[in-house]
């Protein structure tokens, strides 16, 4: 019987061989998944906002910022044995949720947390095999750490593996 970790929003969870790590609610935020092919160890973080210093408090919650995030998974999962020179990344959600007439660059968060996702993936040398990002719909992932499949099911729409 496989084991379901689920993620909640600017949290980070980890899972080994015969898991399914799932979030929710991706409308902006975006889900990152990292996993090692060779030992099935995978990691997954929920991220609300692209940058850290937009934090209000001075302890940083590390899964809610995806410049902390992704430096927390690589770390964390070196930690469990994990050689980062085998990751690989997949990431979804990073929609555009709601329209403004302002065209504000602070309002654009889903294309912003995307961005710096794939900014610190590159900065540490992670490649992004699969990604499903953008539009304007909500999502929900769930990453089998057997297949390294990941499972997409956006709202109105068909599900889909990446």
């Amino acid at each position: 019987m496989s084991e379901v970790i689920k993620v909640g929003i600017a949290e980070i969870s980890y899972g080994g061989p015969a898991a399914f790590i799932r979030t929710t609610g991706l409308g902006s935020c975006v889900g990152i998944i990292l996993y090692d092919p060779i030992t099935r160890m995978a990691g997954m973080a929920h991220v609300m906002l692209p940058d850290s210093s937009m934090s209000r408090t001075a302890e940083v919650n590390e899964g809610k910022f995806a410049d902390t995030a992704v430096k927390a998974l690589v770390k964390n999962m070196e930690i469990q044995g994990v050689r980062k020179i085998r990751l690989k990344a997949k990431i979804a959600g990073g929609a555009q949720m709601f329209q403004f007439s302002s065209g504000q660059e602070s309002m654009r968060i889903g294309p912003r947390n995307v961005e710096a996702v794939k900014s610190g993936l590159a900065d540490l040398g992670i490649p992004l095999v699969a990604e499903d990002t953008g539009g304007d719909k909500g999502r929900t992932i769930e990453f089998n750490t057997d297949t390294f499949e990941l499972l997409i099911k956006t709202v109105h729409q068909k599900e889909f593996i990446i």
